[in-house]
């Protein structure tokens, strides 16, 4: 399986949404990065990704987006595939 990567913080429902749907999908671990507890980590994502929201996930080097993006590639039939 693939290493999973999300930029993320305690309190944002989206990111637990997406926690939810990796989950679902037989992920056991993700790579959280806190930004709240890391504020550096912040500028760094907003470097990699050119967004300032949370979450930002990551499936290996493959920069997913958001939950909503994560949802869209799963209805997708795409996220299955980059998982196996």
């Amino acid at each position: 399986m693939p290493v999973i990567t999300m930029y993320s913080t305690a309190v944002c429902p989206y990111c637990i949404n997406a926690e939810r749907l990796l989950l679902s999908k037989g992920i056991v671990e993700i790579n959280k990065i806190r930004i709240d507890l890391q504020p550096e980590k912040r500028d760094e994502m907003m470097q990699k990704t050119g967004r300032r929201t949370v979450p930002q996930i990551y499936i290996g080097e493959r920069h997913i987006g958001g939950f909503d993006d994560l949802r869209a590639l799963d209805l997708a039939g795409g996220l299955d595939p980059l998982l196996a």
